[in-house]
């Protein structure tokens, strides 16, 4: 999503006020391009040196395209820090809560540009992950993220959300240092979708879950679905809430443009909770789903903008 706002903002930069934004904007759109165009080529050369592509599934090329992928948020995060002032704080106790040593299934609100970059940032650059990532089959319009995540173990999903069973198959089989990462709002927060996900909960007659939704003022209702197939599919694996404020209000395009330069701080908290924990049975699981959820929307209403 970032990519997308970013070049439409700097297709408006000329007719905005502040030559600083559109300097600002243009230079991270140029970065940006930069790195597709030298992630392309290199992709290309792993194809060949692959034997194209016969060997592109095998351990040793999937862990350069993880170094690959690591390299290019790392570039892209720099830049971000340095041209739109962007910054990030994580509180919490523990600095290695996604350290190594065990699979673990990372379930994250979803709001705001660039948050999903962000989060694969992190537990590739900060924590050696290998992350397999359930996300929008739109997000493959980027060249970069067609190729790449395509040859990685991960999910692209249409607009109707998928089959568990297809996140079920993700999560099967992770490994000491792999992450199944999934958004289980379905989509970045806007006040309409929040509304729109109370309406669908009250239309299934789930009116205790729609009650529940409609007291949590940050986040959309989260869908159980791909969230159970997860635990299901993996209950050896811990599992890790991750939730951020920061990017909250910058819903549209104008919004981006209005706020640069950003020269702002995500705040950023995990929490860790042992495969032992996870509640059995389905009803279990969906309350505790909206247990973590509430417990996210409180965290964000204490540490959103204007706390």
């Amino acid at each position: 999503m970032m990519p997308v706002l970013l070049l439409a903002a700097a297709v408006a930069a000329p007719f905005g006020s502040g030559r600083l934004r559109a300097l600002r904007v243009t230079w991270m759109v140029a970065v940006y391009l930069l790195l597709e165009a030298v992630a392309l080529v290199v992709l290309f050369g792993l194809w060949v040196g692959s034997g194209f592509g016969w060997k592109l599934r095998g351990p040793r090329f999937q862990r350069i395209h993880y170094v690959l992928t690591g390299w290019f948020l790392r570039v892209l995060y720099a830049q971000a820090r340095w041209a739109l002032g962007v910054k990030v704080a994580v509180v919490g106790p523990h600095p290695d809560v996604a350290a190594p040593g065990r699979p673990e299934l990372v379930f994250c609100r979803h709001a705001g540009p660039g948050d999903s970059f962000l989060l694969i940032h992190a537990l590739v650059n900060w924590f050696d992950r290998e992350p397999r990532i359930v996300l929008k089959h739109t997000l493959q319009w980027d060249p970069v993220i067609d190729v790449i995540l395509n040859r990685l173990p991960n999910l692209f999903l249409t607009a109707g959300g998928g089959d568990p069973s297809q996140v079920a198959a993700l999560a099967t089989g992770l490994d000491d240092n792999d992450a199944l990462v999934l958004f289980p709002e379905g989509g970045n927060f806007t006040p309409t979708r929040r509304e729109r996900a109370i309406r669908r909960l009250r239309d299934l007659g789930l009116h205790a879950l729609a009650e529940r939704a409609g007291r949590m003022r940050h986040v959309v209702a989260p869908r159980p679905g791909g969230t159970l197939a997860a635990l299901d599919a993996a209950p050896e694996a811990g599992v890790i809430w991750v939730a951020h404020t920061g990017l909250d209000k910058l819903l549209t395009v104008g919004d981006l443009w209005r706020h640069l330069p950003l020269d702002l701080t995500i705040t950023m908290r995990w929490w860790s909770v042992d495969a032992a924990q996870v509640p059995d049975g389905h009803e279990q699981r969906v309350d505790w789903l909206y247990e973590w959820w509430g417990r996210i929307d409180a965290w964000i209403d204490r540490h959103g903008p204007g706390s």
